[in-house]
């Protein structure tokens, strides 16, 4: 007797996955692509949606066909490089940026408003916020009630509020586009997508995805990729209306924001326009759910991880994760985008080849090569495009500057695709060659 999933625990576990994602970075981007974007928010959203939506739902797909997670995924890349790959995603997604980022992004849009944006009422907060996340976070197999059937569905109706409201009450006035976004839209927000570390944070969930669909006793393996697939489906609808809404919302709110405010600041400026007091008491527990459920999924995720790794228990992992997010997360919003988009500019490019390339194994003689080089390639070029944004811009040689499609930060494209082109050429000859040569 198979087991399979009853429609309401296919919703939980696909409200699950949307939850799991809509962390921090989801709510803070999308209105900022929107005020900065002006008359070309659409443009800009498309490229957006891409990397934010497109991508993690591709990369669920991809994980739940290998069943499992990101190292069955980067199995043709060697175990070495798989297992490097896979630390690094979970280092960014983890204790290094995203996880601290829930904190100090529901810090800045619900606490400091009232205290003040000063490193005592942030640290006493960090302490309470990371003191929940390890509790949850102690209990994974628990983790489709708590999260799937509780606090997503909170999450869910508090989004609809706000994305209703910036639909129905727009707060007025369109700033012009900026001239990052004048200049190249579609790609600016394609590559401002990269900093949902959604794509990212996808490779760390498909796991924990799968892994609460067998706490429901699923063990077929077609079963399991379908129910997944569906989930990250959900999730995908669900994240793209988020996102629309957010973009209205930021474009409608020139006149009440500054335009080159971070995204917790017009979030918190369009709530207190629209609702007033009542709003942003709302808006704060709205960010709080968020993104605790995000830091929980993140916790769970890399304990998991790196307690294959490591020679510590899961419930130690936790512990020392929590804590040392914490620590990190006392750095202050601003100051940790700085860090993450260097660092996301370079990891982004592989992760994208890989999860691509792994739909096209079956194509190949050697799948290994195919993948492999041209995510090296990918990894090279990402890497100069991360200096691009940090002050080490000036010791790139010139011609860095003037890669095809560098402005647009997609300078990583051209020369990967070039790659690819090159290995399926080789693997087709090689083996042609080597059928030949048995056949003789």
């Amino acid at each position: 007797m198979t087991h399979r999933l009853t429609p309401k625990d296919i919703l939980a576990l696909g409200f699950m996955t949307f939850a799991l994602f809509v962390g921090a970075g989801n709510i803070i981007f999308p209105p900022m692509v929107g005020i900065q974007s002006g008359e070309f928010v659409w443009t800009a959203a498309i490229g957006f949606l891409i990397t934010a939506v497109g991508l993690p739902v591709i990369t669920v797909i991809a994980l739940a066909r290998v069943g499992g997670g990101i190292d069955a995924l980067s199995s043709p890349i060697g175990k070495a490089a798989g297992v490097v790959l896979a630390t690094v995603c979970y280092l960014a997604v983890g204790p290094l940026f995203a996880t601290p980022r829930t904190a100090t992004v529901s810090f800045e849009v619900g606490i400091a408003p009232l205290t003040g944006d000063g490193a005592l009422p942030l640290l006493v907060y960090s302490l309470i916020y990371f003191a929940l996340v390890i509790g949850i976070s102690l209990y994974p197999g628990k983790l489709l009630d708590t999260v799937g059937h509780v606090l997503a569905p909170l999450k869910i109706v508090a989004l609809t509020i706000l994305g209703l409201a910036a639909l129905l009450w727009p707060a007025g006035g369109l700033a012009p586009a900026t001239h990052d976004y004048q200049r190249a839209a579609f790609s600016s927000g394609f590559v401002n997508g990269y900093l949902t570390m959604d794509t990212l944070g996808a490779l760390v969930f498909g796991i924990v995805i799968v892994n609460a669909a067998r706490s429901r006793g699923i063990d077929n393996a077609k079963l399991l990729t379908r129910y997944t697939v569906i989930a990250g489906l959900i999730a995908g609808v669900g994240l793209t209306l988020v996102y629309l809404s957010l973009f209205k919302l930021g474009s409608d709110s020139a006149s009440i924001v500054d335009q080159q405010a971070n995204g917790a600041a017009i979030l918190h400026a369009y709530v207190q326009h629209t609702f007033g007091g009542m709003g942003s008491f709302f808006l704060a527990a709205l960010i709080f759910v968020a993104c605790m459920v995000t830091a929980v999924g993140l916790t769970c995720a890399c304990a998991e991880f790196f307690e294959g790794l490591l020679p510590l228990t899961y419930r130690q992992l936790v512990f020392i994760l929590g804590l040392f997010s914490m620590v990190v997360s006392n750095l202050g919003l601003s100051h940790l985008i700085q860090f993450s988009i260097p660092v996301l500019t370079a990891i982004y490019p592989p992760c994208i080849v890989l999860v691509l390339l792994s739909f096209t194994l079956k194509w190949w003689h050697k799948s290994s090569r195919i993948i492999a080089l041209p995510m090296l390639v990918s990894l090279i070029f990402g890497i100069i495009d991360a200096i691009k944004t940090t002050e080490f811009k000036a010791l790139l040689p010139g011609f860095a500057q003037n890669l095809p499609l560098a402005d647009q930060g997609l300078a990583w494209l051209p020369p990967s695709l070039v790659m690819l082109v090159l290995v399926a050429v080789y693997d087709r000859v090689s083996g042609h060659q080597s059928v030949t040569a048995h056949q003789q």
